[in-house]
């Protein structure tokens, strides 16, 4: 492995952690919270305070504005640019559809579950679940 994506989501307190980790150990980490260097990555409601609100007329249209366009850009290029992909719980949807495509690409998934989770019959798609950011950096370390 040289280049891990990680999926994860902005609410989830671990992400960042995983992010250092995968750096420390000398591998290239893609950070959707600052992509390409950048301050901050994409967010919602940068296109509109009441992005919670929308119907789905108003989502479907969201996802061609240049903010969304921007953001999946750099997201997509990133994972097209990587040769694994953690997914660090708990998370949603984007970081599923993530780890989804590299599994159904034939490229390596780790899920990380640093608290307990209701139990997921189809991780067996994924290539190994971690209980810690420890666990999951040994691995990494000596694959």
């Amino acid at each position: 492995m040289k280049r891990i994506y990680v999926a994860s989501s902005w609410r989830n307190e671990f992400q960042p952690q995983v992010v250092e980790m995968i750096k420390n150990i000398g591998l290239d980490v893609y950070d959707f919270r600052h992509p390409e260097g950048r301050s901050d990555g994409f967010h919602w409601d940068s296109i509109s305070p009441r992005w919670l609100e929308w119907s789905v007329e108003e989502y479907r249209n969201a996802l061609s504005h240049p903010i969304a366009e921007e953001g999946f850009r750099l997201d997509y290029e990133a994972m097209k640019a990587c040769d694994a992909c953690v997914l660090v719980l708990p998370c949603g949807r984007s970081a599923h559809t993530e780890a989804g495509w590299f599994a159904g690409k034939g490229l390596p998934v780790y899920v990380l579950s640093p608290v307990k989770q209701e139990p997921e019959l189809m991780y067996k798609l994924f290539d190994g679940v971690f209980a810690s950011i420890d666990e999951l950096q040994k691995f990494l370390e000596n694959s």
